[in-house]
């Protein structure tokens, strides 16, 4: 696994204010569990308001979770001016989402000026077994001077 150098040495503040203030995440129940150079690691508990027909956690869910780790661990690695968007994703759903809570953990992948690469998963934690239930690669820009548009 690479190591990263951070742009702004105080990141962990700047992601954790930009988090806090990501009004989806707080819906979800989603909380920040780990800010590092170049990865993030979040959860979620299960909500039956979150899930699809059969009771497993909505495939929407679960991508959004995915999404928003993979544009944190970015943001990490990006310059204090910087805000940052996701331009490109894919996600593998491997096996249901069903579980008691969930994790998901991004990394970075390829870190760049413009565009960053990233990669996350998602686990189901249940009965004290844990399986991965979903992957993302996600192609993020860095956006500078765009008003409205930073951290």
């Amino acid at each position: 696994m690479s190591v990263f150098e951070p742009r702004d040495p105080d990141f962990r503040a700047r992601v954790t204010a930009s988090f806090a203030r990501q009004t989806a995440m707080a819906t979800l129940g989603v909380t920040l569990e780990r800010v590092e150079a170049g990865v993030i690691e979040m959860a979620m508990p299960y909500s039956a308001a979150l899930t699809q027909q059969h009771g497993f956690i909505h495939a929407g869910i679960i991508t959004t979770a995915l999404d928003s780790a993979c544009g944190y661990a970015g943001f990490s690695l990006m310059p204090v001016e910087a805000g940052i968007l996701t331009v490109e994703f894919k996600t593998n759903l491997l096996a249901a989402a069903k579980g008691e809570r969930f994790t998901i953990i991004a990394r970075v992948i390829k870190p760049g000026r413009t565009i960053t690469v990233a990669e996350a998963q998602a686990f189901a934690h249940e009965s004290g077994a844990s399986r991965l239930v979903a992957t993302m690669t996600a192609t993020m820009m860095a956006l500078v001077g765009r008003e409205g548009v930073r951290d």
